[in-house]
């Protein structure tokens, strides 16, 4: 082997080595301390001006979060990208730096296949989709994802299949350092203790709990369900949770105390970003600074 080929040998090995060593160490992201660094507000509760009313534009949104609400942290929903290619990528840089704000996660939800269906051809096309959103992460600089775990036709939720495609996912990020997050989204394939259990399953710090504040209240288990699973997340969080003080779903508001489950983050040792996600069919303008200021508040 020349000179040169040993070197470039050496460094593809160091590289890979550097690699590894991040992914079995875990993210080490050097989370802001002062509450107000610490909020983000979500795009997915303007989506009626965003998707429907087209008033407001994914480009548009850091500079109307600053302005409106004082919060440099946004949450921009998969839905509101109109491409992923670079030269889109960057005119939101540009939007973001123009800002003075950055993007703290991105949720993701379209995988065209879902992560524990039975055929596995199906896992690898969701597999291979979500590590594009890591890669939109990574050029954002946001430091995570999350990952929504669609339904499958074939099967019911499979802990240990969707374990094995997310710990794919995972290790993917762990390149990029961009963590993988799971939501108590969808009460079927996101039930919070069944999201713990693909968590511990899948065995990697790269994939984590995005502990949303008030959907476990849509299984209508009443409260002390949803605070023994928000209880759990917790433990399993990093980076990102959502906050709300009420979800409506159908006809029905349902309402948590915020107060209560600022102190469970806060026991639990959680240091990451709080993202305000207000969720009913009301105008979402005044709800979202009541998040902010309450937020605000109760972290200080």
């Amino acid at each position: 082997m020349n000179r040169r080929n040993f070197l470039r040998t050496s460094l593809a090995g160091m590289t890979g080595a550097a690699a590894a060593l991040q992914a079995s160490n875990g993210p080490a992201i050097d989370f802001p301390t002062e509450p107000p660094a610490r909020l983000a507000v979500a795009s997915y509760p303007f989506r009626k001006f965003i998707e429907k009313t087209h008033t407001l534009t994914l480009l548009d949104f850091p500079k109307f979060v600053a302005q409106r609400y004082h919060v440099h942290g946004i949450e921009p929903l998969d839905d509101h990208f109109v491409s992923l290619d670079a030269a889109y990528l960057e005119k939101f840089r540009r939007a973001l730096d123009d800002a003075k704000s950055h993007v703290v996660n991105i949720p993701v939800g379209r995988f065209h296949g879902s992560f524990y269906d039975a055929d596995a051809a199906t896992r690898g096309i969701a597999v291979t989709n979500a590590k594009k959103w890591v890669d939109a992460a990574a050029a954002l600089h946001s430091p995570g994802i999350r990952c929504h775990i669609q339904s499958a036709k074939n099967s019911p939720p499979n802990a240990a299949r969707a374990a094995d495609s997310l710990k794919r996912i995972a290790e993917y990020g762990a390149e990029k350092n961009v963590v993988v997050h799971l939501e108590n989204d969808d009460m079927r394939t996101e039930e919070a203790f069944f999201l713990i259990d693909v968590i511990e399953k899948a065995g990697t710090p790269w994939l984590r709990a995005l502990p949303d504040f008030c959907n476990s209240m849509l299984l209508d288990r009443e409260e002390d369900y949803n605070y023994k699973a928000l209880t759990a997340l917790f433990q399993h969080a990093y980076g990102i949770s959502h906050v709300k003080d009420s979800e409506q779903g159908g006809k029905k508001m349902y309402h948590v105390d915020l107060a209560r489950i600022f102190a469970i983050a806060k026991a639990a040792g959680y240091h990451g970003y709080f993202s305000m996600e207000f969720d009913a069919d009301a105008d979402p303008y005044e709800p979202t600074a009541k998040l902010v200021e309450d937020s605000l508040r109760l972290l200080s």
